[in-house]
């Protein structure tokens, strides 16, 4: 009662509000509780107390403001309320969740396995959207190196091939925001982009003045904003989540600075984004974009913890994926924005990937198809095949390498790029290509008791052709997710590729 007088104080008088609460606890730590067991002369005082409301009461009875008898009237009033309102609970029975409702009208649920939604986009808004954000004013004094990430961008838009991580998340947010779907990001170093890959503000070298490329998109599109937040995971990522469920059209996209600093908001996760459909029928369309990758940077630098959100994967609650291309990322984005699902998004984004070649794509693959939940092996030879290595992400591009030199040609990769919800009939549809199949692998960077291996295990073995066995290849078990020395991550990262390749 107190806050809804303050926030209607604020909005009507345009002031801050400090509410200034004490109190304390009049029958101990859960309101039935014993005190007198640990406190005992504390709540002999508390017990001779008068209670808030009697003193309350005494002071509007003094000041003329009620009598006695209005004062036990609306004392009598509250009682039975409260008798009503606890015989109604015993029978009552929810008609539906409200959340869709208001501001959530027309939100719908997701639908069948791999929801793909309409994310694919024409060639010609691809590129007439591309050469507004690589525009700069000649006004704008800008840094060099900036300009040639940015005249870079422009190149390959201009010749729809080579589309890097970067410049597909930037045409996933401008085909949103021309379609009028907002677009808010924050993080710790969001703007620039952690690993300087993003530069969604041009800062002038003279004046600091900040030139945002995808507010200039065309007149009347929707708002774009990005933000370098607080170094407090936990207060960021809370706000984020309370601004998703306040504004669900709007694509809201909190990005940790590496995946591993999300243990600092575990609490939100846990508390709210994993498990609040579930507990309140309260969901969000909150995107986390989590830096995962084991490049040699160490403990701290390496690990999103994916199987923590694993662990808290049911009941539909989520999506969790980690995409090897820039066309996988831009459309799991715009289906996102697009609201198919409108469930929270565990996007377990790379690294060392930002700049691959390989990871690049053409326009090709942003205007045909959608989000592909696993992706083939289109270098195997099927009818050779006797070995399927299923992985997820980064090391995807190790294993590729190794086989290429190795001539495995019996060895094909399947891609897993989302983990949950499972892709179960995607796989099984990929291990029925091969008749001659004899084993399947599953190969991860993460040590045996982290990452995704203890949630696929029983989830494959039950796809499994009569024929084949599985196996997994993996770091040793380990307390920390990775070494701290570039030498010995350099020889598990090589002897986990070979063991897998077989």
């Amino acid at each position: 009662f107190v806050a809804r007088i303050a926030i209607e104080y604020r909005q009507q008088f345009g002031k801050d509000v400090v509410i200034d609460m004490f109190c304390y606890r009049r029958f101990g730590h859960n309101e039935g509780d014993d005190p007198t067991m640990t406190q005992p002369l504390m709540y002999r005082m508390i017990k001779d107390h008068p209670t808030t409301r009697e003193l309350y009461s005494r002071r509007l009875v003094a000041e003329g403001v009620a009598s006695e008898a209005e004062i036990a009237g609306w004392i009598a009033d509250f009682d039975k309320f409260l008798d009503a309102e606890f015989e109604a609970g015993k029978t009552y029975q929810p008609d539906k969740a409200d959340w869709l409702d208001g501001k959530w009208a027309g939100l719908n649920l997701p639908e069948g396995e791999e929801r793909r939604g309409e994310t694919a986009v024409p060639r010609q808004k691809l590129l007439d959207l591309g050469l507004r954000f690589t525009s700069i004013p000649e006004r704008i004094d800008i840094q060099r190196t900036v300009k040639r990430v940015i005249d870079n961008r422009r190149a390959s838009i201009e010749a729809g091939e080579n589309i890097d991580w970067a410049t597909g998340e930037h045409l996933a947010f401008a085909t949103l925001l021309d379609q009028g779907f907002p677009v808010r990001l924050s993080g710790q170093d969001s703007v620039r982009g952690t690993f300087v890959q993003r530069h969604c503000d041009v800062i002038d070298q003279t004046t600091e003045e900040h030139y945002t490329p995808l507010r200039h998109l065309r007149p009347g599109q929707a708002h774009f904003e990005a933000l370098d937040s607080a170094l407090s995971e936990e207060a960021v990522l809370g706000f984020e989540y309370g601004f998703s469920l306040n504004e669900p059209r709007t694509l809201t996209v909190w990005e940790a600075q590496f995946g591993d600093f999300a243990n600092g908001a575990q609490v939100v996760i846990d508390q709210f984004l994993a498990a609040s459909e579930t507990k309140w029928s309260r969901t969000c369309g909150l995107t986390l974009l989590l830096p995962h990758g084991f490049e040699g940077q160490g403990p701290e630098h390496s690990s999103a913890r994916l199987e923590r959100f694993l662990q808290l994967s049911a009941d539909d609650n989520w999506r969790v994926v980690n995409c090897t291309t820039s066309a996988q990322y831009f459309h799991v984005l715009r289906g996102q924005g697009l609201r198919r699902p409108h469930r929270p998004l565990v996007v377990l984004t790379p690294k060392s990937l930002l700049r691959h070649p390989d990871v690049a794509s053409p326009f090709a693959a942003l205007t045909r198809d959608g989000f592909q939940t696993v992706i083939s092996d289109s270098e195997a030879d099927a009818a050779q095949v006797r070995r399927v290595v299923l992985c997820s992400g980064k090391v995807y591009y190790d294993l590729t390498k190794a086989r290429k030199a190795q001539k495995k040609t019996e060895v094909a990769i399947v891609r897993v790029e989302q983990l949950y919800p499972f892709p179960a009939e995607a796989i099984a549809a990929e291990l029925g290509r091969y008749a001659a199949l004899n084993d399947v692998c599953w190969c991860q960077e993460e040590p045996e008791n982290m990452g995704a291996w203890t949630f696929v295990a029983l989830r494959l073995a039950a796809l499994l052709p009569k024929t084949a066995s599985l196996a997994h290849v993996a770091r040793k078990p380990s307390p920390s997710p990775a070494t701290g020395s570039l030498r010995r991550h350099s020889q598990e990262q090589a002897a986990l590729v070979s063991e897998a390749l077989g």
